[in-house]
């Protein structure tokens, strides 16, 4: 679970960073998007880099959610009984934000590759050129708010699996350490969030031309 969230927050960051491009103007933007096809050249063919990456990605959500499935499983066989002292609300809240969240997330992925990779879903016109794409997806209201949505769920199940990725991987030496992981999963999840809703809000608003 740790291992394969690690790889899906290395796509995530590399992802966020590439859509922020588009701050930059569409010659920017639609180089990025072009990149991973050609990345790795002459070495590599065209998109052999972008199959690679696929592929890795596919295996790391097989292996994410059949440990989720497997640690929900223990979890509901570890212990006939409830405890005495119910866990509060946080607690409780967090727990379910990790599962459902990850469902609808899983969802968005299907609905995100839909639209921008197959082209199956077309939102404010059909566009081939990836600048033109995004800004007339991002002019559709609803569109927008599906998009805060995942971002939304995408950031609290970071702010939870950081910081239990890093336990896992036996990070919290002590109480400093301890701190200094919850620390940073926050400020990734912060990061993250900021990032990736900062191009669809700037096109709805009209501050990308």
């Amino acid at each position: 679970m740790a291992v394969s969230g690690l790889i899906f927050l290395g796509f995530i960051l590399a992802h966020m960073y590439g859509n922020l491009m588009i701050f930059a103007g569409e010659d920017a933007f639609n180089e990025y998007a072009h990149h991973p096809r050609t990345f790795g050249s002459p070495m590599l063919p065209e998109k052999g880099f972008l199959w690679v990456m696929r592929i890795t990605l596919i295996v790391a959500l097989i292996v994410h959610a059949a440990s989720a499935f497997a640690l929900w499983h223990r979890a509901g066989t570890a212990r006939t009984t409830r405890y005495y002292q119910r866990k509060g609300e946080w607690a409780r809240f967090v727990k379910t934000s990790m599962r459902w969240g990850g469902v609808a997330l899983l969802i968005f992925v299907v609905f995100h590759l839909l639209h921008f990779t197959t082209h199956t879903i077309n939102i404010g016109g059909a566009y081939d050129n990836p600048a033109d794409r995004l800004v007339a997806s991002f002019g559709v209201w609803w569109a927008v708010l599906i998009y805060l949505f995942a971002v939304a769920a995408l950031g609290m199940h970071l702010l939870h699996g950081v910081w239990s990725a890093g336990m896992t991987l036996g990070l919290n030496t002590s109480l400093d350490a301890a701190e200094r992981l919850r620390l940073t999963a926050i400020v990734i999840a912060a990061v993250v969030v900021v990032g990736f809703i900062a191009p669809p809000l700037a096109i709805f608003l009209n501050l990308i031309p």
